[in-house]
């Protein structure tokens, strides 16, 4: 089957299950079960429309876009009880400028798991390169629209896809499950005769209430998990390091409701390895207030880059703004509003800017 045939099959059958998740249970779902396994089946559309302020130039115009941020396919599943497995695509930034309407799937996650024992469980394939909260966090359940940029710095250095590499991983669970660790081994950015060393990152992370044991950690539980965690990572390459810290908290209130906090330090600095990563300290924080009998959740988000050596300060940013969440069916089905204005600091050249968007979200897993 042709690539743009495949594209508009996978997008057609995506179409008809957004139309047929207003008619069905959430919880009814696409699977297959056997004697010795058991396979589910998803889809994820994420569709925006944004509108970005050119920070430079007298004008100050909008950059203005209607795309497909995500299109995802989904497969996952165990066979029998020690061995899982988990598979997806994705066609991100879909019509995008420049824009392209024939890019073509990539291989988001490919990896199987092999369960020794809770504290042991072993991967391989195409997955997270475990180092922060922020990059691991389910994409279907964001506080605000995506992930910050400021959690990605290092993504192209490392010939990552989406905070994802190539490698071997262990995870593994003590304390009644409240501690969890993800440690592996990556390819990393490899030199023309791929000599240099492998990457290697490490996580770990306790949690007080709810344990979190998926390959995902949930954003907003829309008030139905009691979640506190704090966590630490480190990801390195030869000279290159990042360090991350992170406190996550989900706490239902009035029989219902759901305050969200989330505040994620992040430390960058490529050396002599990555010099398109500079020395730089990085925060995140997220807040947000799920009103569960209106379905609505408004949420505010402040971003701040500051780079450590003078001659990199001028590059320093401050991003702040909202937005509101209107959950029509839970994550399965909602809209998301979002306005961000950045102000460079440090007498950057830079002027303030505005960034505006929307986006609906359809998810099925």
């Amino acid at each position: 089957m042709r690539l743009d045939h495949l594209r508009g099959a996978l997008f057609g059958a995506l179409a008809g299950v957004m139309v047929l998740g207003t008619a069905f249970p959430a919880s009814a779902q696409l699977a297959i079960h056997t004697e010795d396994a058991n396979v589910k089946f998803g889809f994820q559309g994420q569709f925006w429309g944004d509108w970005n302020q050119d920070s430079s130039g007298a004008s100050q115009g909008y950059q203005q876009n209607l795309y497909l941020r995500r299109g995802r396919f989904m497969v996952g599943g165990d066979i029998g009880n020690n061995l899982s497995f988990f598979f997806q695509t994705d066609d991100p930034n879909l019509g995008k400028t420049p824009k392209a309407l024939n890019a073509g799937f990539l291989i988001q996650d490919a990896f199987v798991e092999w369960k020794v024992s809770s504290a042991l469980q072993i991967s391989g394939g195409e997955m997270f390169a475990p180092f922060s909260r922020q990059e691991m966090q389910s994409t279907a359940s964001y506080y605000s629209i995506d992930v910050s940029p400021l959690a990605t710095v290092s993504n192209s250095a490392t010939s990552s896809s989406a905070m994802r590499d190539t490698g071997f991983g262990a995870r593994g669970f003590f304390l009644q499950d409240h501690l969890q660790y993800r440690m592996g081994v990556f390819s990393g950015e490899r030199d023309s005769n791929a000599h240099n060393a492998l990457r290697v990152a490490g996580y770990v992370q306790y949690d007080f209430f709810e344990t979190e044991k998926g390959y995902s950690y949930v954003g907003t539980a829309l008030g139905k998990k009691r979640i506190l965690a704090i966590d630490a990572g480190i990801d390195k390459q030869s000279s290159y390091r990042a360090y991350s810290a992170n406190v996550a908290s989900d706490t239902p209130v009035r029989g219902g409701d759901e305050v969200g906090i989330n505040v994620q330090y992040l430390h960058f600095d490529g050396r002599q390895k990555f010099l398109g990563v500079p020395d730089q300290n990085n925060l995140i924080a997220e807040f947000a207030y799920y009103v569960r009998r209106m379905k609505l959740q408004p949420f505010a988000r402040s971003d701040a880059q500051k780079f450590v050596a003078e001659a990199n300060r001028s590059k320093d940013m401050l991003k702040y703004g909202g937005g509101l969440n209107y959950y029509i069916r839970g994550q399965m089905l909602k809209w998301t509003a979002q306005c961000l204005h950045a102000v460079p600091q440090s007498g950057s050249a830079l002027r303030p800017s505005n960034e505006f968007t929307v986006q609906l979200q359809f998810f099925y897993f």
